[in-house]
């Protein structure tokens, strides 16, 4: 008899050929109920590791099933009867924890997941025609994924868990057709000058926060990201009189210096 192939952090499996044989002697009658426990509790163990794995596939495999339900709910009654038909699904409050690869849906523009217990969208890979987003009121603390996805033009993702400003930047950079962006009501929120930051990074951005960018946040942001381009522009403009004191090149880490150049009143309020 085969032994059964050991599971990852399972217990090593008993194998059967390797057990003492029992035998008609006294002596190996003798101990036959002791090699019948060792047997009951190897086999017990085992099975124990491989109901435990089983539970928690189970568990996963539950969850992708939800979703999976919830979405030939949204195609019946969409009246979609093809892939290539579907071009929006609506998955909001359906209590998600998984969603199953949507690929398959190459003309998908649309696509609610609000109000879900999301924690990461990697299902999103090969959706390239994906126009609008919502990912708002979820879990999400990781949005590794979103750079394959160039048709993008709205995204919401304020009530989630993002907390690194930086890749988040990252992951949004590249996205040319991007205008609308929400973030609010995530821990990254808690920076310092965070909106002129993302201004910054994202230009191409046109609502912020539910909040329009204005010309004056642009120029706020030129000056306090582009420090040297400012002091050149401004040494030209003043024949070299440019107060050269403030650098904020840590706009997270630093306050600015009391005296400001003229124009930045905004900013200044920003940072009270």
């Amino acid at each position: 008899m085969v032994g059964a192939a050991r599971l990852p952090g399972a217990p090593m499996a008993w194998d059967l050929n390797r057990l003492p044989r029992i035998s008609l002697h006294s002596t190996s009658l003798v101990r036959a109920p002791e090699v019948a426990l060792e047997i009951s509790r190897r086999t017990l163990l085992l099975l124990t590791a491989n109901v435990s794995v089983f539970l928690l596939n189970g568990m996963w495999l539950d969850r992708l099933i939800i979703c999976y339900q919830a979405v030939e709910d949204q195609l019946k009654i969409c009246g979609f009867k093809r892939d290539a038909d579907v071009f929006e699904l609506f998955l909001s409050q359906k209590d998600l924890t998984e969603v199953i690869d949507l690929s398959r849906f190459k003309k998908l523009k649309y696509l609610w997941l609000q109000h879900n217990k999301l924690q990461g969208i990697t299902f999103l890979t090969r959706n390239y025609c994906l126009v609008e987003l919502y990912l708002n009121n979820n879990a999400i603390f990781d949005i590794g994924g979103l750079h394959s996805l160039p048709s993008l033009y709205l995204l919401l993702l304020h009530h989630n868990e993002l907390t690194n400003i930086d890749a988040t930047v990252r992951e949004l950079k590249g996205m040319p057709n991007l205008k609308i962006l929400t973030l609010h009501q995530n821990p990254l929120c808690q920076y310092k000058l965070y909106r002129l930051y993302i201004i910054c990074h994202l230009p191409e951005v046109e609502f912020l926060d539910r909040k329009q960018v204005t010309e004056d946040e642009r120029r706020a942001m030129i000056t306090i990201f582009h420090h040297e381009r400012t002091r050149i522009i401004q040494s030209i403009a003043f024949r070299g009189r440019v107060d050269a004191s403030w650098n904020p090149r840590a706009p997270f880490k630093q306050k600015p210096a009391q005296r400001v150049p003229p124009g930045l009143s905004y900013c200044v309020a920003l940072n009270r």
